[in-house]
Order: structure tokens, then sequence, then C-alpha cells
């Protein structure tokens, strides 16, 4: 993925963030934290070029996974 489709990507994630944030609940809580998700994975994959490296990637991922998931129990308490 080039740059500046990664920066669209971000700012369309970013734009359905600003739009969601306006919600409240657990449903829309999820929905954050998997935007959250996505946005990270963008930056991992594009600028940090871990998709040349998906060792790398998934031992960044697997831990940001189970942190917004807890994060999200959290929440839905």
């Amino acid at each position: 993925m080039d740059l500046h489709r990664i920066w669209l990507t971000l700012l369309a994630l970013t734009a359905a963030t600003t739009a969601l944030s306006f919600g409240s609940g657990a449903v829309v809580a999820a929905g954050l934290v998997a935007l959250a998700f996505l946005k990270a994975r963008a930056i991992m994959s594009g600028f940090l070029h871990l998709d040349r490296a998906p060792e790398w990637r998934t031992a960044f991922t697997l831990p940001l996974a189970l942190w917004l998931v807890l994060i999200w129990g959290l929440y839905a308490l």
C-alpha cells in the first residue's frame, strides 16, 4: 500500500470514529475499539512497513488486540 492510500484510509477511519463518538453504550464502544484497531494496523503496516514482516506485525497486533478487548470489557462492565 502506498502512503497516500494509507493516509486516506486513516482519514476515513478518523471520520468514522468522529461520527461514531456521538453515540453511547457498549456497542458504540466496541465500534470505536474496532476502529482504533484498524487505524493501528494501518499505521503498523504502512508507516512502519510491518507488512513486509508478518511475524513482527503479529507480535505487535496480538497484544494490541488483547489490550483493546480488555479495555472494552472493562468499559462494558
